[in-house]
């Protein structure tokens, strides 16, 4: 089976003000097969590092529709608590983060069954955080 990394951050300036995402999605190899940098208004940098993740899965299954079951997902984010929710290691305790965390869950249930949240350190997620990095410069 082939395995696709989705790779999201999100940011906003001083934790809290205008934000932007950043997706990168990438084969095995490292090969991109897509990339999106978004500005999303307002936010807190938790929250957009959820929408990102959000964001990230619709357009997987734009893209892809009913083949996305062609395909093992892992996705990579360095916002350790969207990690640990996606994990069920914790609970989530900002109510603003729910609609995106049951928006999450909806996909994992019809399309991204096997998802695999994995949490990696900033240095290991540049290719998203440039992305939006531009958006908020």
């Amino acid at each position: 089976m082939k395995e696709l990394i989705i790779k999201t951050a999100g940011a906003a300036k001083d934790g809290l003000g205008p934000a932007a995402i950043g997706i990168v999605v990438t084969d095995k190899q490292g090969k991109e097969v897509f990339s999106q940098a978004e500005e999303i208004g307002n936010a807190t940098s938790e929250y957009a590092e959820y929408f990102a993740a959000v964001r990230a899965l619709q357009l997987l299954r734009e893209k892809f529709g009913d083949g996305l079951n062609k395909f093992s997902h892992t996705l990579q984010s360095e916002c350790e608590s969207l990690i640990q929710h996606l994990s069920a290691k914790a609970e989530i305790k900002d109510v603003s983060l729910i609609g995106h965390f049951i928006e999450i869950y909806n996909l994992r249930v019809a399309c991204f069954p096997a998802l695999e949240p994995k949490l990696v350190k900033e240095k290991d997620n540049r290719e998203p955080r440039q992305l939006l990095d531009k958006l908020l410069d």
